[in-house]
């Protein structure tokens, strides 16, 4: 995969999750990632009624949130990085329910951001 920018990589995740919406169909959650190594790099994924919402912010309250930096968020993306072993090592640290966490990360598996 060749190196894409932060805001190039949410590009590419909603283009992606509007692509194919079966995998997100009955999640509803609010997902805050924050780019530790990036300053004011916040982003929120919103899952509501079978839609994905992406926004550049921090707009809404969010029920899971999740910091790590740019390299990390990156392997995330393409399943490089395993969220528990992340986790485990300060890697990836998660604020809220860690259940939705995980249900991200099973979920995301079903894309390929490798392009």
């Amino acid at each position: 995969m060749e190196a894409k920018t932060i805001p190039e990589l949410w590009e590419l995740i909603d283009q992606k999750l509007f692509e194919n919406q079966d995998p997100y169909q009955n999640l509803n959650a609010i997902y805050e990632f924050q780019i530790t190594d990036q300053p004011e790099s916040v982003y929120q994924l919103e899952f509501d009624q079978g839609q994905a919402i992406i926004h550049s912010n921090s707009e809404k309250e969010p029920a899971c949130i999740l910091k790590l930096k740019e390299k990390h968020f990156t392997k995330f993306l393409t399943g490089d990085l395993n969220s528990t072993s992340a986790f485990m090592t300060g890697r990836l640290k998660v604020d809220g329910n860690i259940g939705l966490a995980l249900k991200l990360e099973s979920m995301l598996k079903q894309y390929d951001f490798s392009n």
